[in-house]
């Protein structure tokens, strides 16, 4: 089973200096690419002089994580690819436990190991954490965070078990589900374009899975970090674009729904005097409207309910429950 480890660089020089080491050191088993997405930064010429044969795929534009991979993933021949960030240390023996779900089990087409702190090693890592859901009104979550409560690591998700989605921090996908599904929607630039691969790869009946004995760390937010208004922009859009996208039968009411909750969640950043973080969701509403129909059209392949959501609203348990740990629902 040939697997390939794809970075994603865009002017992360110091991003690679800092963690390529340990994906070299502990990945014997993979053929290692960097993806660049047009950086500016002496990115290319580090990887050259520093590790010769680290394969290097440069793509023409920065397309952001969707094109960029969709782009660079074209020409690598693998059975496997691990998008991994670029801000991300993995441990020895990280990759064993994966292949060998992957070799087991021909249904399973996408894997995410357990994501911890870099900052903070004992605790899990907002984007993945040990997996990850999403509740009626399309808003994710994970086992071992919650909104912004992050559960500390006391073994309590070193299982392994299925998932709604993985993290693109780290995800592990078969190369020819990937193509089946024609890669990640490029509309949604960055944020939340795995959740919808995977969703998608759910109607065509793959599974998805978590591996606990599988760990890495990761930094988080070096390329948006959460006070970026952009990433709260893109969050919401997004979001509202997969929901549009994925959910079976008459969504109407779901979207009525789920725009009234984005503007509670305005009114609270505007209460917050986090003006720029209001006019992002604003912004993020209307750019939905405009583009609304072309995800209309893409509902013709979805054949049946997924059932996807576990809950009847995570942010109503969280806020008004007080429920903030996963093992709480």
């Amino acid at each position: 089973m040939k697997i390939a480890i794809v970075i994603l660089n865009w002017n992360g020089k110091a991003l690679l200096e800092q963690f390529l080491p340990s994906v070299i050191s502990h990945s014997k088993q993979a053929d290692i690419y960097v993806a660049d997405n047009a950086s500016t930064d002496d990115s290319i010429n580090f990887i050259k002089r520093t590790y010769p044969n680290i394969k290097i795929i440069k793509n023409t534009v920065n397309g952001g994580y969707a094109k960029g991979y969709n782009d660079a993933l074209k020409c690598i021949e693998a059975d496997i690819f691990c998008l991994l960030n670029s801000d991300v240390e993995v441990t020895e023996n990280w990759l064993p436990p994966i292949l060998e779900i992957f070799k087991e089990e021909s249904s399973t087409a996408i894997i995410q190991p357990k994501i911890l702190d870099y900052k903070r090693k004992d605790y899990f890592e907002y984007a993945g954490a040990a997996g990850g859901f999403i509740d009626k009104y399309g808003y994710p979550y994970c086992r071992g965070r919650i909104f912004n409560t992050i559960e500390k690591d006391n073994g309590q998700y070193n299982d392994t078990t299925e998932i709604f989605w993985a993290s693109g921090a780290c995800l592990f996908i078969r190369s020819h589900v990937f193509f089946k599904l024609n890669g990640f929607d490029e509309r949604f630039f960055a944020h939340m374009e795995e959740i919808d691969l995977c969703w998608r790869a759910k109607h065509l009946g793959y599974t998805i899975k978590y591996v606990g004995l599988s760990t890495i760390y990761h930094v988080g937010g070096a390329t948006l970090n959460a006070s970026n208004p952009q990433k709260t922009y893109l969050n919401f859009r997004n979001s509202l674009f997969m929901l549009t996208k994925n959910v079976h039968g008459n969504i109407l009411a779901l979207i009525i729904m789920r725009l009234a909750i984005d503007g509670l969640a305005g009114i609270k950043f505007l209460l917050e005097l986090k003006l720029k973080h209001t006019f992002a969701i604003v912004k993020a509403h209307f750019n939905f409207y405009k583009n609304v129909s072309i995800f209309l059209k893409q509902r013709k392949n979805i054949q049946k309910d997924l059932n996807y959501y576990q809950i009847t609203s995570i942010a109503f348990d969280y806020f008004v429950k007080k429920n903030s740990f996963y093992k709480s629902f």
